[in-house]
């Protein structure tokens, strides 16, 4: 090709950058004073100049071509026009290969993983910033959201109710992903002094692939990981998720400007934001129960109120899993939109939640692994489940029609049952929308400080906070669609490290469960008190 520009897959250029970045120093006077501009410039922009932002053409210019060629890339079907998208076949294969090396650790170390979480093995004076169920509340906050309303509608209208059946499947294998992604997080993360942790995907990438003879290759996935996560936590994780939010509340207070909205929207996101993962954490154990018990709640109701149609809902989900209707596009098709769902909802293989887990008070990789396995078992397994049941039992999806899909799907359900159910939706979309806000934040911000450095991730989060604010006043668009695509894209570059490391995944996972099994690794509790015991 001509004009071709060779890119070096070394991180001269980034100390470069990171060099002249870091001499950006904020005293908290400045930082007041950005964070009153950055107010200011929320205020002046009129909604009514950032709504016309949709009709303007010059982005669709920029980003059509862009999204076109991500979109051939990624979603290339394998198989002729009915078969397997290229992503949902790379995301589905690694899950499964992931699950058959780690002997089922999905199934025998659920029960570990439940004691875990419980607080059982936790050490204080271990390295790390938020414990285990801190770390879990983080990655689940980031997942659960509109994929577990909107895309579970969209999966059984697209695929039929069997879509259900492979979207489960595809969820307990996924569970063996995150393990793997999140061991690795943990085993190559770097603690500063101060006690802060950098981790993820760009760090395993480097530390682990170095000592294999491939710096090079671990740079430039690291750096590649980087640059998607970026343009997918603004984007999709971001700015459009303050815009369904605002389309949520809107339903229920009508007249509400986007604009008052989006400020205190982003005013919220920006307090928790700027305290970091601490704070985060400490915000996402608190928010993810609440929402989930909101939620799980609203559709037991629709299941207990329709008790005696369940057992035929699940029959229709196994039979039309293997015998479905021309209509959805056979059994592939059904299979697709099943498998489609489920990596766009739980994320796994993404490497997303690796940077979460990373920041996990632990010394030992393997548990917080075993810890994060448990987070497409909640996302997919379970609260997709609960929507999805609610949407066969009621039938809305056999009429919904062209004009009734998504959350409007899901609404119909619940309205079904309780005419007021509908604002209980709402709720819990906003909730939804606001935790996966501030737990993309943070993914964004270590994506930064491995590209930038640390001293200036004030600019990214008044970046971030900005676009929460933005994502309530503007149609986005191809730029949500852009943005997606990226996130996608984290895949390869993570998965290609998690496959050249899975050996070495293996044999920790070997020795963890030997020492386990064989009485070498107490609780806390009982290690405490067998030092007492000795003192005495």
């Amino acid at each position: 090709m001509r004009n071709q520009v060779k890119i070096k897959l070394s991180r001269s250029w980034q100390v470069t950058i990171g060099r002249s970045l870091s001499k950006i120093s904020l005293s908290r006077k400045e930082l007041w004073l950005l964070l009153a501009c950055l107010l200011a410039s929320m205020l002046l922009v009129p909604a009514r100049v950032m709504a016309q932002a949709e009709a303007v053409t010059g982005a669709d210019r920029i980003f059509q071509p862009i999204v076109d060629v991500m979109s051939t890339l990624l979603f290339f079907k394998i198989g002729g026009e009915n078969g397997f998208p290229f992503i949902v076949l790379w995301l589905f294969v690694a899950a499964i290969f992931f699950t058959l090396r780690m002997g089922f650790i999905n199934f025998r170390g659920f029960k570990h993983a439940i004691q875990v979480v419980q607080g059982k093995f936790d050490d204080p004076h271990d390295e790390g910033e938020v414990s285990h169920f801190q770390a879990l509340a983080t990655a689940v906050s980031g997942t659960v959201g509109l994929g577990n309303i909107a895309g579970v509608a969209i999966a059984i209208q697209l695929g039929g109710p069997g879509a259900m059946f492979w979207l489960t499947l595809a969820g307990l294998f996924g569970m063996v992903t995150k393990f793997v992604e999140c061991t690795l997080a943990v085993k190559y993360r770097r603690v500063l002094e101060d006690g802060t942790v950098l981790g993820g995907p760009m760090y395993y990438l480097t530390r682990g692939l170095s000592p294999r003879g491939m710096r090079p290759l671990g740079q430039g996935l690291a750096v590649l990981f980087c640059i998607l996560c970026l343009g997918g936590s603004l984007g999709g994780a971001n700015m459009f998720q303050s815009n369904q939010a605002y389309a949520a509340i809107s339903s229920l207070i009508p007249g509400l400007p986007a604009w008052l909205f989006g400020i205190i929207l982003a005013a919220l996101a920006g307090f928790v934001i700027i305290g970091g993962i601490r704070r985060i954490g400490g915000v996402a154990e608190k928010l993810v129960p609440a929402m989930a018990a909101i939620y799980a709640i609203a559709c037991l109701i629709v299941i207990v109120v329709n008790i005696a149609q369940v057992p035929a809902a699940i029959g229709t989900i196994f039979r039309e899993a293997f015998a479905p209707t021309a209509a959805v596009g056979g059994i592939v098709g059904v299979m697709v939109q099943g498998i489609r769902r489920s990596s766009f909802s739980n994320e796994a293989g993404v490497g997303s939640a690796a940077i979460a887990h990373s920041a996990a008070r632990t010394d030992e990789p393997i548990r917080e692994g075993i810890v994060a396995l448990l987070e497409p078992f909640i996302d997919t397994v379970v609260i997709c489940n609960m929507t999805a049941i609610a949407i066969i039992l009621t039938g809305v999806y056999q009429d919904s029609g062209e004009e009734l899909s998504g959350v409007a799907m899901t609404s119909s359900a619940f309205a079904s049952v309780i005419g007021w159910f509908p604002i209980v939706l709402s709720i819990a979309v906003c909730l939804f929308a606001f935790s996966t806000i501030i737990s993309w934040s943070y993914y964004g911000i270590q994506a930064w400080v491995y590209l930038f450095g640390e001293r200036t991730t004030i600019i990214f989060k008044c970046l971030y906070v900005f676009c929460t604010f933005l994502g309530c006043l503007v149609s986005l668009g191809l730029i949500i669609d852009f943005s997606d695509l990226m996130l996608l894209g984290m895949a390869f570059p993570n998965l290609i490290g998690c496959y050249i490391l899975a050996n070495e995944v293996a044999g920790d996972l070997k020795d963890y469960w030997q020492r386990l099994t064989s009485g070498q690794m107490p609780t806390f509790d009982k290690q405490l008190a067998y030092e007492t015991s000795d003192q005495t």
